[in-house]
């Protein structure tokens, strides 16, 4: 099979290798569409995100949609949870498997992701895709499952107003969400092509006070607005990761108002459940975020929209 490779910063090598050999209880899945994320964007110009740093070529890639490759579902167009808990900790035994410290990520540390034409993965993580979503559209599940998580923290009230800084595929999606929830959303960002798909939503881009934030974006400049807009008693729920593994804010300004900083850890099992099910009802809609594709031999060009945030979602197809 063939993988596109991460060496160190900025160094992509497509690879040659052994087809996998999946375990008991794991499917072989041909990889059909892979999404990037900002998570893969620090892989790539930081080789590290966090303090996890690189150790070996890593494989990236966790938005996934595939085709069973063999066995009983053979054919069955999937996406992938690429959350990998280890079921014995503390947190797993207490239903936080999203927190569990031994997890294993697709295209995270030491596991590879899904950067490649073949994958084997846990078929109970591995989740059947609705007939009328395209798979290209289908990478952006994964995403919905984390805008999902981030709401679920962020507990808006009926009629809350709410804010979404940064407005690339996560915060788009929390748009989304919280518009069909009722809520009244101030979307910022300062990319306008970004910014102009949060307001052909129905997002406000004229600033007023909120109940909730929510910094999609990362940024020191995110933060810093999250902080002036929300009211007191407000929350503020941190969903982009920062460079550096650094967030700072202003603590008298948060201590006076009494906030509440809330981190967000991806999602939990369930929520890429209920990210289907919203989208396959047609309450969610992924048309139009994905706006480049590109083959795994095209990698170089995709990562640059990645960091230069062109357009919204940059989809890799390995296929191609």
């Amino acid at each position: 099979m063939r993988a596109l490779q991460l060496w160190g910063p900025r160094d992509l090598r497509v690879h040659e290798q052994a087809d996998p050999d999946p375990m008991p209880g794991e499917l072989l899945l041909r990889v059909t569409a892979v999404g990037l994320c900002g998570s893969d964007r620090h892989w790539f110009e930081e080789g590290a995100i966090g303090d996890a740093v690189l150790s070996r070529p890593l494989v990236l890639g966790h938005e996934v949609t595939a085709t069973v490759e063999r066995g009983p579902r053979r054919g069955e167009r999937i996406v992938v949870d690429p959350a990998r808990p280890c079921g014995r900790c503390d947190q797993c035994v207490v239903g936080l498997d999203h927190l569990c410290p031994n997890v294993r990520f697709a295209g995270h540390g030491t596991t590879d992701g899904g950067l490649c034409t073949l994958l084997a993965w846990p078929e109970p993580l591995v989740h059947p895709v609705p007939d009328d979503v395209p798979d290209d559209e289908a990478t952006m599940l994964e995403p919905l499952g984390v805008a999902l998580h981030a709401l679920e923290l962020g507990s808006p009230a009926p009629g809350a107003r709410a804010a979404v800084l940064g407005c690339g595929p996560l915060g788009l999606l929390l748009v989304q969400l919280l518009l069909h929830s009722g809520a009244q959303v101030l979307a910022a960002d300062p990319v306008e092509h970004r910014l102009a798909a949060a307001t052909a939503l129905g997002a406000a881009a004229t600033p007023f006070d909120v109940d909730v934030a929510f910094d999609a974006a990362g940024t020191q400049e995110a933060l810093d607005r999250a902080l002036a807009l929300t009211r007191p008693c407000g929350r503020i729920v941190l969903v982009g990761i920062p460079d550096g593994d650094r967030t700072t804010f202003s603590a008298s300004t948060a201590r006076r108002k009494e906030l509440a900083l809330l981190h967000s850890r991806r999602m939990t099992a369930r929520d890429l459940m209920r990210a289907i099910e919203l989208v396959g009802s047609g309450r969610i809609s992924l048309s139009g975020l994905v706006t480049a594709r590109h083959p795994l031999d095209d990698a170089d060009a995709a990562f640059a929209s990645l960091v230069a945030r062109r357009g919204i979602k940059t989809v890799i197809a390995p296929q191609a």
